[in-house]
């Protein structure tokens, strides 16, 4: 099967593809009289085990363990220490169900008498919810494929407190586009490279990193496929080929913070985006894939300094507008 194929097929973007097989998660393979590299079976069956651990919240790098060291003893621990932490969640999700549950008693108690009742002077309910942790979702248990995948999509939701609305400033950039193969580091490399070369952290430490594909690609290999990296620069900096100066204009965006390669997410953040009361998307019909950006966030000590791509941090960013505003990003 070609990248297209498997994307199409198992609902996964082509992105995320490429990802896992930078990492070393997955594998292609080159047939004889084909210029172009395809998935074999064995590649299927490997990608649907890490979708499926996927699913489970079994974070990559953990995945990436399991494939190294297929000890029984060793992949049993990664499951339970994960089980572990979703258990956790579902006591201290259950202990907060339950005290809603007596908050909305009381509070149909105080409309049938009209009493006002002030609750958070209730010492007790103040001393079980002050050491309550909300930084992850309730997982619960699943036992077939189908209820994995509802419970998967309704996880998948993002809430608004998730999601960032933020500007991001007009600024001058330096500009590096690949096209075909692996587009994603050949751009990071040379991205890389020049920064090293010209000393630019040191002229701009501020400076920001960002990401998009262009294009997303048409052929069913993959091999039109390019990726674009941008880091800017100042106004008079010099900029030699194969790298170009251009002006990004900025404006109004919505931004979801992932680890390195959980570039599935990108659903998450357009499915919020078109579901959201206050903001719509702002695509420009010249440039929708520019618009969706990827920002390589604390890039000097993330990436230039460390090989760990387990400690790089990325925002997803889309293009909005508040709703009843016609401007658009010029």
């Amino acid at each position: 099967m070609t990248i297209s194929e498997v994307s199409r097929n198992f609902n996964i973007s082509t992105r995320t593809l490429r990802y896992y097989e930078q990492i070393g998660l997955l594998a292609s393979t080159k047939k004889e009289d084909y210029a172009y590299r395809t998935y074999d079976e064995l590649a299927i069956k490997r990608l649907q085990q890490i979708l499926v651990l996927r699913k489970l919240r079994i974070p990559l790098k953990q995945i990436k363990k399991i494939y190294q060291d297929t000890e029984k003893r060793k992949i049993l621990e990664i499951f339970q220490q994960n089980l572990s932490e979703l258990e956790d969640e579902i006591i201290a999700l259950t202990t907060i169900k339950s005290i809603l549950n007596t908050l909305i008693s009381r509070l149909k108690e105080t409309v049938k008498i009209n009493v006002k009742l002030d609750l958070l002077q209730d010492d007790n309910i103040l001393r079980i919810v002050e050491p309550l942790s909300l930084s992850k979702i309730n997982f619960k248990e699943e036992k077939s494929m189908e209820e994995l995948k509802k419970a998967n999509e309704k996880l998948n939701k993002l809430n608004d407190h998730e999601v960032r609305i933020t500007y991001l400033p007009p600024s001058i950039v330096a500009s590096i586009h690949c096209i075909g193969g692996a587009a994603e580091i050949e751009s990071g490399n040379l991205l890389n490279q020049f920064i090293k070369d010209t000393k630019l952290f040191e002229i701009k430490p501020d400076l920001r990193h960002y990401g998009f594909n262009n294009p997303n690609g048409n052929m069913s290999d993959g091999s039109d496929h390019g990726y674009e990296r941008w880091v800017t620069i100042p106004e008079n900096f010099k900029v030699e080929p194969p790298f170009e100066k251009k002006k990004f204009s900025g404006g109004l965006y919505c931004a979801y913070m992932i680890p390195m390669g959980n570039f599935e997410d990108w659903s998450k953040l357009y499915n919020w985006a078109q579901n959201n009361s206050m903001y719509e998307l702002n695509f420009s019909k010249k440039l929708i894939e520019q618009e969706c950006i990827e920002e390589h966030l604390n890039y000097i000590n993330n990436y230039m300094l460390s090989p760990d791509d387990s400690s790089i941090q990325i925002d997803l960013l889309l293009p909005i507008k508040e709703k009843g505003n016609k401007t658009q990003n010029v």
